[in-house]
């Protein structure tokens, strides 16, 4: 019998490892990512004080689109970088969760790059 390795437990381990090294300040909080077969989200997170200051997803209802492409992870990216500029966040700590940094993950840091974030 073959066996084959749990791809999203191999995540996990991934983020945990990034997560020792990685925190978000009230200053520069941490950008989360977080994606599925369908959808992507997005938060930003003050790890100091434990609590999430902005977050935009493919789940909210002015989203209409499929959410499980590039062009919405753009779109989410930019939106995640128009509410952290309007709450006055301008640098933050990217946190890819564990995710390879290509595709969807990398077409949302490119629109939250061009919303006006710096990382």
């Amino acid at each position: 019998m073959v066996s084959r390795k749990d791809s999203n437990q191999a995540r996990l381990k991934r983020h945990k490892r990034v997560r020792a090294k990685i925190s978000g300040t009230p200053d520069r909080p941490r950008l989360c990512v977080y994606r599925s077969l369908a959808h992507i989200s997005a938060q930003l997170i003050d790890d100091v004080n434990g609590v999430t200051i902005t977050s935009a997803s493919t789940y909210e209802k002015d989203f209409t689109e499929y959410g499980g492409n590039q062009e919405a992870a753009k779109k989410v990216g930019k939106a995640i970088a128009e509410r952290a500029v309007d709450k006055g966040i301008k640098t933050i700590v990217f946190d890819r969760g564990g995710y390879v940094y290509t595709g969807r993950v990398k077409a949302l840091a490119d629109g939250a790059r061009e919303g006006g974030l710096e990382f």
